[in-house]
């Protein structure tokens, strides 16, 4: 079952129709198309709300995404870095989210810093194929993720805040 500000969140993000992986050329530019869409949609939505929390990229192809994710604890903005590959196998397999500068600093984190989505966030994703995306993948992955573990790791001492004129904290 979903929650209120889950319905809420997806109610924000477009679905997504072309079901096409990078193997797909033609289709993968159309798919490629609507995840933008849905991307941009979801961060207007957010910064209306005044919850602006991540910045992505993408290589020309999109097959490779890169960015900034951060959480605000305590009146502090922690940030870090984010990355992911779209799988070969897109979208019937999700994006493998990572945050490389906190590998091996939570139980919730596999080998390269890639964040554990396995018990919620992948059996959602399955009975929402194709209609998911990388927006989906952010709200509904790192999104929760974040929010839990890194207050987590900052109560822990394993994540702390370095000023550096507005800089980036440190995994210690």
């Amino acid at each position: 079952m979903v929650d209120e500000g889950t319905k809420k969140t997806l109610g924000a993000i477009p679905l997504l129709k072309t079901s096409a992986g990078p193997r797909n050329k033609e289709q993968w530019v159309q798919r490629l198309k609507e995840e933008y869409t849905s991307l941009i949609k979801y961060v207007e939505k957010n910064k209306q709300e005044d919850n602006d929390w991540f910045r992505l990229e993408s290589n020309t192809e999109g097959t490779r995404w890169f960015g900034k994710c951060w959480l605000v604890h305590e009146l502090l903005k922690y940030e870090f870095d984010v990355e992911f590959d779209i799988p070969v196998t897109y979208p019937a397999t999700a994006p493998e989210i990572a945050i490389p500068e906190l590998d091996g600093k939570t139980a919730k984190m596999y080998r390269g810093g890639k964040i554990c989505l396995s018990d919620h966030f992948k059996p959602l994703w399955g009975r929402n194929v194709p209609k998911f995306g990388i927006a989906h993948a952010m709200a509904l992955g790192l999104g929760p993720w974040l929010a839990v573990e890194i207050p987590d790791l900052i109560q822990r001492g394993v994540v702390t805040y370095k000023e550096k004129c507005g800089g980036p904290p440190s995994a210690t």
